[in-house]
């Protein structure tokens, strides 16, 4: 059974160091309906990002320097701002390599998306991290 929700209460954090792809997963996420975006091109401006702006779900590429995505994972899970260290990260990536799959994992990986994707392939990821969220769930009927 699909599930849809209302994505335009959502917040999303992209993080790539390719331009092309956050903009790639920015119009396949506005396709779905989600209307604010923040971006950052390393995982250590991902977390000052994700810091800063506190959003609901994070989209994020795995090989990236300074901070690759598992650093920046690692980082996040560690972060002692209350909520934070909470926040479903999707890996969005073209690495789909058991050890660096499994490493996420113990990260606390929400989801893993081997690029390219395709629009039902995010949404299919996205309403599954929702649907085992129930902090998103609240968020997507308006109690933030």
């Amino acid at each position: 059974m699909t599930r849809s929700f209302n994505y335009e209460l959502l917040r999303v954090a992209l993080i790539d160091d390719e331009a092309y792809a956050r903009q790639i997963i920015k119009q396949i996420l506005h396709q779905i309906g989600v209307r604010s975006f923040v971006e950052a091109e390393d995982g250590r401006s991902g977390l000052m990002e994700v810091v800063r702006t506190r959003p609901d779900i994070v989209f994020c590429d795995v090989h990236m320097k300074p901070l690759n995505g598992l650093q920046f994972l690692e980082g996040l899970r560690q972060v002692k701002v209350k909520g934070l260290d909470q926040i479903p990260v999707i890996m969005l990536t073209a690495d789909a390599k058991t050890d660096t799959v499994a490493v996420a994992r113990e990260r606390a990986v929400a989801g893993y998306l081997v690029k390219p994707v395709s629009t039902g392939q995010v949404k299919g990821r996205l309403d599954q991290v929702i649907a085992n969220s129930p902090r998103l769930q609240e968020i997507l009927r308006g109690n933030r």
